[in-house]
């Protein structure tokens, strides 16, 4: 039986001393800060006896390398040693050699960890690691270590509830899911709920009596419309769940567990935002390693009731494209979306309305940190004399609260703002020719200041009321417009309303994803303009 050092440990007649192998230096006593072994052992990696040794943050190992006859031990001190932190490790599995059918059992190969890698252009991909040893023994404590060690990371999750929307774009998710999605899930023990939604508000209805409990974390697998559906009913069930009332919500409590999004639409902005990248595996392996990353979140509201949680939202030419591709939704997606863009902007027309907004009361050049602190001061000392108003004819109007990465704007439609700063970014268009607005427009694709127009005017705002006024008379008094409903874009979907009032809640939910101004620069370049 092989030894607890494993089987690729030399069995010789000869003398100790002529069977003798010199590790490569891993010290016997570790260094001041390094960690203490856990385990020290020999596998086959690559092809070769290694030397590896397992501490709470580090697997590392070398390869042996025989002793040459003259004792020249130079050879050996040139060995580069391999290291893997255990933060990047997802999975461990014990491999064995198994006939065709059969489900258990098999030859003891050794085992495998699954390590999360980073590539270029914000890309995660999964990779493996074979650690070849035929000791039953041997490698049962090493999977038990392992696996002790992967427990140990709190953020990641065990169980998910998964909503897959089948009409997403080209009716792919469910075939992303089940590829690329569940796999992954599956290698890293993560248990599932799958809910493939057969309606338009059938994943909102199901979360609104779904016990959240029994979860670490919700994920969608769709398009923008349908991560907007995700995440209001998460939110939604929150204030349920808190015995609050859902009509008019003036201070929200945060979303219970995480938002994971599987991106499977066409412009995947929240996907984009957070990954930087539309790249499903990407996005399951931030799910899977944990990465938990605090956002600021909206309520959007009529006078009488809320309308939804949301993270942006458009009003004028942005909702009027959305509500023309939703009435042409027989036509495949990228045609309906080309379709809407191009008549809208051959339409293009402007929305008289009233703007009323609570500028931000923070210098921006004091820290993230500084800016929620002083920004709870602030609203306590807050009064009406705060408002500011803006009235006029208005081609586009967005509020936004996150940068709102995609392709066709690779720094995002708002890209002053961040994740989770407390502000939202309002973003005026104000009426020009259709050639300066094509202009601003091409503006969001390169990496030139898109508002640095005389028409375009940006504000950083705590609250935004948008009422839309209509004309009486001949003369023209301008009255407020209180039983017309106008199309609003809120996150890719589309809602109507006449009066809106957005309030920016300052980390209201926790998404899988990382900070966007941690990522490389997107490469993502514009051609449909």
């Amino acid at each position: 039986m092989p030894g607890a050092a494993g089987p690729f440990l030399p069995r010789s007649r000869d003398r100790p001393e002529e069977r003798r192998r010199r590790v490569a230096p891993l010290a016997a006593v570790p260094p001041a800060g390094e960690e203490e072994p856990l385990l020290r052992g020999i596998f086959e990696i690559g092809k070769r006896s290694c030397d590896v040794v397992l501490s709470a943050r580090r697997l590392r190992w070398s390869p042996i390398v025989p002793e040459s006859p003259a004792g020249d031990s130079s050879t050996a001190l040139q060995v580069k040693e391999e290291i893997i932190e255990m933060k990047d490790v997802f999975s461990v599995k014990v491999k064995r050699r198994r006939f065709v059918g059969q489900k258990k059992g098999g030859t003891l190969l050794g085992i495998t960890v699954f390590k999360c890698l980073h590539k270029e252009e914000n890309k995660l991909t999964d990779c493996a690691i074979h650690l070849n040893n035929f000791s039953e023994d041997h490698c049962h404590s090493w999977f038990s270590c392992l696996k002790e060690i992967l427990n140990g990371f709190q953020n990641r999750p065990k169980s998910l509830k998964v909503f897959v929307n089948p009409s997403s774009h080209k009716r792919e998710a469910t075939h992303i899911y089940y590829e690329q999605v569940s796999p992954l899930f599956k290698l890293a023990d993560i248990k599932t709920d799958v809910t493939v939604t057969e309606y338009e508000g059938h994943a909102l209805s199901i979360l609104k009596e779904c016990e959240l409990q029994a979860f670490d974390g919700v994920v969608c697998v769709g398009g923008d419309g349908f991560v907007s559906e995700v995440a209001h009913g998460l939110l939604l069930k929150a204030q349920i769940d808190a015995g609050k009332g859902t009509d008019f919500i003036s201070a929200p409590v945060r979303a219970p567990v995480p938002l994971g999004v599987i991106p499977a639409g066409t412009t995947n902005i929240l996907a984009y935002t957070l990954y930087g990248i539309k790249h499903v595996v990407t996005a399951t392996l931030h799910i899977v390693m944990g990465h938990i990353q605090p956002v600021d979140a909206c309520t959007f509201s009529t006078p009488s009731r809320l309308l939804r949680f949301g993270f942006s939202a458009m009003f004028g030419f942005g909702a009027r494209t959305l509500a023309l591709a939703e009435e042409n939704r027989w036509m495949p997606s990228n045609q309906r979306k080309n379709f809407a863009f191009i008549k809208t902007l051959a339409d293009l027309k402007t929305e008289k309305c009233e703007l009323s907004f609570l500028p931000l009361q923070i210098p921006q050049e004091d820290s993230y940190e500084n800016d929620r602190k002083k920004k709870g001061k602030n609203k306590k000392k807050g009064s009406k004399d705060q408002w500011h108003k803006i009235q006029g004819d208005f081609l586009n109007v967005s509020i936004m609260a996150i940068p709102c990465l995609c392709s066709m704007a690779p720094r995002g439609l708002a890209p002053n703002t961040r994740l989770n700063n407390g502000s939202m970014a309002l973003i005026v268009v104000r009426n020009t020719s259709r050639t300066e607005f094509i202009k601003h427009l091409k503006r969001y694709a390169g990496v030139k200041n898109q508002f640095s127009f005389p028409f375009v005017e940006t504000y950083t705002v705590q609250e935004v009321k948008v009422q839309p006024r209509i004309e009486s008379g001949l003369d023209a008094e301008e009255n407020t417009a209180t039983e017309e409903n106008y199309p609003w874009n809120i996150d890719g979907d589309l809602v109507e309303a006449s009066e809106v009032h957005v309030r920016v809640h300052p980390q209201l939910i926790n998404l899988y994803g990382v900070n966007t101004d941690d990522l490389e620069s997107s490469k993502a370049t514009c051609n449909c303009i």
